[in-house]
């Protein structure tokens, strides 16, 4: 997967991207960076770079990637061959369960990318010794390799672990967030503790259900725009970090193309009422176990 995402200011006085908290300085100068709407692209051990080209022409500037996802060498070249400078580009990847424990994780991390640093890097999951993992983070955040460190499909428990032992704050948590499943809960523990929450599956896994509700389609009707761009604006106004997924240019132009109209507080309101917790990603025992003895082949990509 590789998410883009856009830090300039939209149209009249909005600005295009959600305030996602990083730190670029010690833990008491505390600032924001503009970042809101990705598009989020898996494609394992595959050459992505055509995908992160047509995103950045687009206007991205937030690329998300992985270890597990094998492409981390192929973003590198293309943030390089992209023309822009590296502190134009907001590079976010995370780290995987098997890779917790090794010292070097982070500088291969790096050296995949080919770059100096990483403006937010994650644990994406709560699986195997997570713990030695965000100390890994930390260490990497203290030595200026990595400018914010988060969390990746942590629950709340396994926050406030994080939380109780850290030295370094996580900034954000990225997790599933769409109207069936909207986490208000969750998005208040966080903003008590300073974090953001970052959405993936923000259109409910292309669940047809989800994307054909009536008021979608009504809304949609009403301002001009597709069911999916609905979902999105109200991601934005909702205050989430949103990356919804596709590969296809024309799907991530329509993608950014919700910025020259806002819903009204009632319609708002009327998308809260669709809340059903519902998720289409559970995490089990089972699957976490077999997260922490996965080795992506992570050396394999070209």
């Amino acid at each position: 997967m590789v998410i883009f995402g856009l830090p300039e200011r939209g149209r009249g006085r909005e600005l295009r991207h959600h305030v996602v908290p990083f730190r670029s300085e010690p833990p008491d100068q505390f600032e924001s960076r503009p970042f809101l709407l990705g598009s989020r692209v898996k494609n394992l051990r595959t050459i992505l770079i055509p995908d992160v080209l047509s995103a950045l022409k687009d206007g991205a500037r937030l690329i998300d990637t992985a270890n597990a996802y094998c492409n981390e060498k192929a973003v590198g070249r293309a943030m390089k061959k992209s023309g822009l400078l590296r502190e134009e580009i907001f590079l976010e990847t995370k780290l995987w369960p098997t890779f917790y424990t090794d010292a070097d994780a982070v500088d291969k991390t790096l050296a995949r990318l080919d770059t100096d640093y990483i403006d937010l890097l994650l644990i994406h999951q709560p699986a195997g010794d997570y713990v030695a993992g965000y100390r890994l983070m930390e260490k990497a955040y203290k030595e200026g390799k990595v400018r914010a460190i988060g969390l990746s499909n942590f629950n709340e428990e396994q926050i406030k672990e994080i939380l109780s032992i850290c030295e370094v704050k996580p900034t954000i948590l990225q997790t599933e967030v769409h109207p069936y499943a909207q986490q208000k809960e969750l998005k208040a523990f966080l903003a008590e503790n300073g974090m953001v929450i970052q959405a993936w599956y923000p259109l409910g896994h292309a669940d047809k259900g989800l994307l054909e509700e009536p008021l979608f389609t009504r809304l949609a009707a009403k301002y001009g725009k597709s069911n999916v761009q609905i979902i999105l604006r109200w991601h934005i106004q909702a205050g989430n970090v949103v990356i919804p997924g596709s590969k296809n240019p024309a799907h991530i132009h329509d993608n950014f193309d919700v910025f020259d109209f806002a819903l009204t507080d009632a319609e708002m309101q009327e998308i809260t009422t669709l809340n059903k917790d519902k998720r289409y990603y559970e995490v089990t025992e089972d699957k976490l176990a077999a997260f922490a003895t996965m080795f992506p082949p992570v050396e394999d990509q070209k």
